[in-house]
């Protein structure tokens, strides 16, 4: 990952209640990163122009509208084209989540993930 400032703010979306609380734990409690956090794609793509986020925390599997998906929507959103993203994951197929980043995400995180570096990782 290559970013030159650290974010601040972090909209994150992943459909799963644990993974949004640990994540939360791991990033506002104990990295004091701003973190939104919503549960679905289509939340999240109504108020990221509004919340101005400095970087997206996508998970890749979510019912209705996928994290790439998502990204695909935003990516042409005045306003949140270019806000760079990281995905989360807990799918093993390495060329998929190459395919990501040579789309141009920043990195992609698999799950499980270790709550106690999450905000380092996300920091390089």
């Amino acid at each position: 990952m290559v970013q030159s400032t650290a974010p601040s703010v972090i909209l994150h979306v992943d459909d799963d209640r644990d993974t949004l609380e640990i994540t939360r734990l791991a990033l506002q409690v104990v990295d004091s990163f701003t973190l939104h956090q919503f549960d679905n794609a289509q939340a999240a793509l109504s108020r990221v122009t509004d919340l101005r986020p400095d970087l997206l925390l996508l998970d890749v599997m979510m019912p209705g509208m996928s994290g790439p998906e998502l990204w695909s929507a935003l990516r042409i959103m005045q306003g949140a084209g270019e806000i760079p993203t990281i995905f989360m994951t807990a799918r093993a197929d390495d060329e998929a989540l190459a395919d990501l980043v040579r789309q141009g995400a920043l990195h992609v995180i698999t799950k499980p993930f270790d709550p106690m570096t999450l905000g380092a990782q996300i920091r390089e």
